[in-house]
């Protein structure tokens, strides 16, 4: 038995090609299979069964159109009320895969059916257990998604799951997760460890360290974070079955398109970089640089349904902007355009603010603007720069009536978030500086309050 690992990271999901040297199982695949399809084509494997941990909230699965293609068995569990056919699995339930057997452990907790998946094959040697969002390398898999009225419970169900699922397996099974590789699924303090086994679980895991269930509970709901905001659209769409992807090209905008789109006020994002979106860009664009970073925040700040149009600098830049948002859900883009501000709009119609550092901030006119901070409520509990406002920036659209009417030095914790909440501020028309710096660069400097241990 082999595992073929295709890695998002840009969502911080894993999806699994599990196989014999002839046939494979997939696990949590997501929506683009191409990636999956050129996987199971170099290795000359067919696919026979597709099987999901749980009904996912992070991303559009591909597992339906996936199983659809290749022909393979779907599994899905048995309470989870689906709007296709499947094969419905429950508890301890066993299928094989060619030379392999794969065997459920309801492990509830992330969503209410969650199942781990138990793999074996025939030569005796240790299985490997793909395991959702339930145990991640380090901790667990985040369990406010399904109903906030209903985070104890979740969380009580996810430990005894987790401890469950170690006691069923040898020291040596190897563990896959789908989660835990910057994922918003994940919780508590997940590692950076690429792999692990159950016996390394046992020794670093929160959930299988902690004897005390109650302590635990109460450690990982105080240490969970807002989550983005499309989360709200996926299940729904997942139960569904999704439609399958489609990557075509949009279609193609001109300057006066663009301009006539930008006053009628839909979303027109850039995504050049941050640095070169600061010194040019078309006036009532958000510059929201293209890397692992742009899908959630696109996905979480845009009001959900809004037409969106990409300026880039390259078809390619579009087309990997567009692969990123249909893996969240955002299927129809409005259009696209492919040029430098320059080529836009005229100069009129173009605008530019400064990049800053810490050590700027620290001489700025304190009488004459504000230092606005974005990064979350907790990051701002642990240390932040006295006087400062706090406005996360998944918050800020509908707090900007909030922000004064200053020169605002806007920064977060490396300066993404920054740029973003910047050019959001820019297009509103405030006027912004932005703070491109590591905020660990402040604190050397002591310009920050002194570290709150929360």
């Amino acid at each position: 038995m082999q595992v073929e690992v295709i890695a998002t990271e840009e969502l911080g999901d894993r999806s699994y090609v599990v196989h014999d040297g002839q046939v494979a199982v997939v696990v949590d695949p997501q929506r683009d299979i191409d990636r999956i399809e050129v996987v199971l084509a170099r290795l000359g494997l067919r696919c026979v069964l597709v099987l999901e941990t749980h009904i996912h909230n992070d991303y559009v699965s591909g597992g339906y159109q996936l199983a659809r293609t290749t022909g393979a068995d779907y599994a899905i569990s048995a309470h989870d009320e689906v709007g296709f056919d499947r094969h419905s699995i429950h508890d301890g339930d066993e299928l094989t895969a060619g030379t392999m057997t794969v065997r459920a452990v309801a492990t509830p907790g992330h969503t209410d059916h969650h199942l781990s998946y138990v793999v074996f094959d025939g030569s005796g040697g240790a299985p490997a257990v793909f395991t959702g969002g339930s145990l991640l390398y380090g901790s667990v898999g985040r369990t406010d998604l399904v109903d906030p009225t209903r985070t104890e419970k979740l969380t009580r169900a996810q430990y005894h799951s987790v401890r469950r699922l170690a006691d069923l397996l040898p020291p040596d099974a190897a563990v896959y997760p789908t989660h835990g590789f910057g994922s918003f699924c994940s919780a508590g303090s997940t590692s950076t460890d690429t792999a692990s086994t159950i016996g390394e679980q046992r020794r670093v895991n929160d959930a299988l360290t902690e004897p005390d269930p109650s302590r635990f509970v109460q450690r990982l709901i105080a240490g969970l974070v807002a989550y983005p905001a499309y989360y709200a659209h996926l299940s729904t769409r997942n139960l569904a079955g999704p439609a399958p992807i489609d990557l075509s090209a949009p279609e193609p905008v001109d300057p006066e398109q663009l301009h006539e789109r930008i006053t009628a006020g839909e979303w027109v994002v850039d995504l050049r970089d941050r640095t070169a979106y600061a010194a040019d860009h078309v006036a009532g664009t958000i510059g929201i640089g293209l890397g692992t970073q742009f899908a959630t925040w696109l996905g979480w700040l845009i009001p959900w349904g809004t037409p969106l149009t990409l300026i880039g600098q390259t078809r390619q830049q579009v087309s990997d902007a567009q692969r990123q948002l249909t893996r969240i859900g955002i299927d129809h883009l409005a259009g696209a355009t492919i040029g430098e501000p320059a080529d836009l709009a005229d100069r009129a119609d173009r605008r530019s603010y400064p990049i800053a550092s810490f050590a700027d901030l620290a001489h700025r006119d304190p009488e004459h603007s504000v230092v606005l901070d974005v990064r979350r409520d907790d990051e701002w509990a642990v240390s932040h720069i006295p006087g400062a406002l706090n406005v996360p920036l998944y918050d800020l659209p509908q707090r900007m009536d909030e922000i004064p009417h200053k020169q605002l030095w806007v920064h977060c914790e490396a300066g993404y978030r920054a740029s973003i909440a910047s050019a959001l501020l820019d297009r509103a028309g405030y006027d912004v500086v932005c703070v491109d710096d590591e905020y660990s660069h402040a604190e050397r400097l002591g310009v920050v309050t002194a570290a709150v241990h929360v």
